[in-house]
């Protein structure tokens, strides 16, 4: 009896850990980026170009888990001399807090291509709960690599303020949008 109760424990492990799905975040095609406001004129659009991380599908029970830490100090914006601005003590502060993490805490499934996503983004220092918005799922084999891919798109907003970045304010705007367009692959 004892025999057959543990092979059902591990059978029941088994099906369980199946429907769970590993990815590694594709580095060469993941960019977030972000706008904001420039002293009312217009909108600064910048990105990142160094992201890593990994990302868990476990449809079976409507959750999963997303783990992103960007490089600070790969921020773009088209202009040098901004971005050197933007590396600095009055924005990122690169050299004391070189990562941007965000790190997930719970993630509900809305059919097939959609997801809201509950978790914490760390960034200069501050932890704050951000929500994220998944508009777009989509996994398949990759018709390059052959490998199984997962693409999301998706968007959160935050107060650059709450995390302690108050440079310019009001002529640079505080309020940011963010995109995570994010490939991972599956390991």
């Amino acid at each position: 009896m004892r025999l057959m109760a543990f092979l059902i424990a591990i059978l029941s492990t088994s099906v369980a850990t199946a429907a769970t799905e590993y990815y590694t975040i594709d580095r060469n095609h993941t960019f977030p980026h972000f706008a904001i406001d420039h002293m009312g004129f217009s909108t600064l659009y910048g990105r990142f170009d160094e992201t890593t991380g990994k990302v868990i599908i476990d449809r079976e029970n409507n959750n999963g888990y997303i783990d992103v830490k960007i490089a600070a100090v790969s921020i773009t914006t088209g202009h040098n001399k901004r971005d050197e601005h933007l590396r600095s003590p009055d924005f990122l502060n690169v050299m004391e807090y070189p990562n941007i993490i965000y790190q997930s805490r719970n993630i509900k499934f809305i059919g097939e291509n959609k997801a809201t996503v509950e978790g914490d983004l760390t960034m200069l220092g501050v932890t704050k709960s951000v929500p994220l918005e998944v508009h777009k799922i989509r996994c398949g084999q990759n018709p390059m690599n052959k490998k199984q891919t997962c693409g999301f798109e998706a968007t959160a907003a935050i107060k650059r303020s709450d995390f302690g970045s108050k440079y310019g304010r009001p002529n640079i705007g505080d309020n940011m949008k963010l995109w995570f367009s994010v490939e991972a692959i599956q390991e």
